[in-house]
């Protein structure tokens, strides 16, 4: 007997819980080192243009199967796909990388997690600090890296065991009003410093000078990451949305929620960045050892970093619902057990699967595959080969082997755009995105053939 589909209650349920899931760890911690080591402003615009032109038109892509089919991603590519092709075994695809992503992903979490404990009683911010040593504590800790994993899993367990719309729609609702309310209050302190408007010039006037075909394909490999389009997380999402509600309209709403998060990341981060004198292109530790060391030099500093890293928080949770639900729902479609037992045991399985990844600052440091860390490979195999991958065997399913009649009705269903809109989407689906991602794919091969 085939389990009953869960659906959103509301639209507005989707699209924050659709947010939530692209806004993470992308948007808030990648984003912001990328945009400073990259050129500034011009590798924002070019984000954002590769966005809306590429990432935009692959979301309605994972929106059109999923709900096309009203299955979980698994399911949903071996009903509309032709069966024993490669494109039926794009879910499968979409499991395991979300798997490896939740796996590494919920290390950092922990981090920002303890981060974010231990900023409530001050414990960050203190006199003679030293930022980079304290990180260096927290990471070389195996105990404390585990345990940030083990009751990171463990939140996320317990909300995708609650289901849709009790579990993540619900807490959707009210993790991403808050985010945006912390980012609002942390860029009006953050503008108030001397010298901010030098850090949002560097931001938002682009220097097209300072771009090159490395910067731009950087862009475009940051535009699938922060939308979350790849791992087929929003063809799940999108199996459980009603059928008059327009998957064009919901996919724009999302990637200008994305868009808005990262220009909020940015009027955060730079101007405290500048006004401090600090680099902004100090890359992955900007978050961890740059931040901590601004905020000690303001007023009410252990406060405003509390209800950074707590946003920080929020949204590493939003994503990180989305990971566990694929590999939830697929599993919850073909097995016996209910659905709070195979939340639990996804959950455990991704904790162990983690312990590698948590364990590479310290204990495994010298364990290496293909010279990278345990960590550093998981995050490099699904960023640079799962996701852009994904990308292309979506794009040319939906552009060359879907039925054409329901891609249509897909896209057409609850709102009024003519057959204009669709042919553009659908021409941009078919020969620009496959270009694209294939010159991001063959960027990233000739990264592991140079190691």
């Amino acid at each position: 007997m085939e389990k009953k589909t869960e659906q959103w209650s509301t639209r507005l349920g989707f699209i924050l819980s659709s947010a939530g899931a692209a806004v993470g760890l992308g948007a808030i911690w990648k984003f912001p080192y990328m945009t400073g080591m990259n050129g500034g402003g011009a590798f924002f615009f070019i984000f954002i243009l590769f966005t809306v032109l590429i990432g935009l038109p692959l979301l309605i892509a994972e929106f059109v199967i999923g709900r096309g089919a009203q299955k979980e991603a698994v399911s949903a590519y071996q009903k509309l796909a032709p069966k024993k092709s490669i494109f039926s075994f794009i879910g499968h695809w979409g499991v395991i990388g979300a798997f490896i992503l939740m796996s590494f992903y919920s290390v950092v979490g922990g981090w920002v997690l303890i981060y974010s404990l231990m900023s409530l009683p001050g414990m960050i911010i203190t006199d003679n600090a030293d930022y980079g040593a304290l990180f260096d504590m927290i990471t070389g800790n195996p105990l404390i890296t585990v345990a940030g994993l083990a009751v990171f899993v463990f939140f996320n367990s317990f909300v995708i065991s609650n289901g849709i719309k009790n579990g993540i729609e619900k807490y959707s609702k009210i993790l991403m009003p808050l985010l945006f309310i912390f980012f609002i209050i942390i860029v009006v302190r953050a503008l108030t410093f001397e010298g901010a408007m030098e850090g949002v010039r560097f931001f938002l006037q682009p220097d097209f000078s300072q771009l090159n075909g490395e910067n731009i394909l950087y862009a475009l490999g940051q535009a699938f990451f922060s939308l979350a389009v790849g791992i087929s997380v929003m063809v799940t999402y999108s199996s459980y949305l009603a059928k008059n509600v327009s998957l064009t309209k919901s996919a724009a709403s999302v990637s200008v929620m994305n868009i808005l998060v990262s220009l909020l990341a940015g009027l955060a981060i730079f101007p405290i960045v500048f006004s401090f004198g600090l680099e902004p292109a100090e890359g992955p530790g900007l978050l961890f050892v740059v931040l901590p060391e601004a905020f000690s030099q303001m007023p009410f500093g252990e406060i405003f970093l509390s209800l950074f890293l707590f946003l920080f928080l929020f949204a590493i949770l939003t994503s990180s619902f989305s990971m566990l639900e694929i590999i939830t729902a697929s599993m919850n479609e073909k097995m016996k057990a209910s659905r709070k037992q195979i939340a639990w045991a996804a959950g455990a399985a991704v904790f162990i699967f983690g312990i590698p990844a948590a364990l590479s600052s310290n204990v495994l440091a010298d364990f290496h595959i293909f010279g990278k860390t345990a960590f550093d490979a998981s995050d490099f195999l699904v960023s640079n080969i799962m996701l852009p991958g994904g990308c292309l065997l979506i794009a040319l399913f939906v552009g060359f082997k879907m039925n054409r009649t329901l891609v249509e009705q897909e896209f057409h269903a609850g709102n009024q755009f003519g057959n204009g809109m669709f042919q553009i989407w659908y021409q941009i689906l078919r020969w620009l995105a496959p270009v694209m991602i294939i010159i991001v794919f063959l960027y990233s091969i000739r990264d592991i053939l140079n190691v």
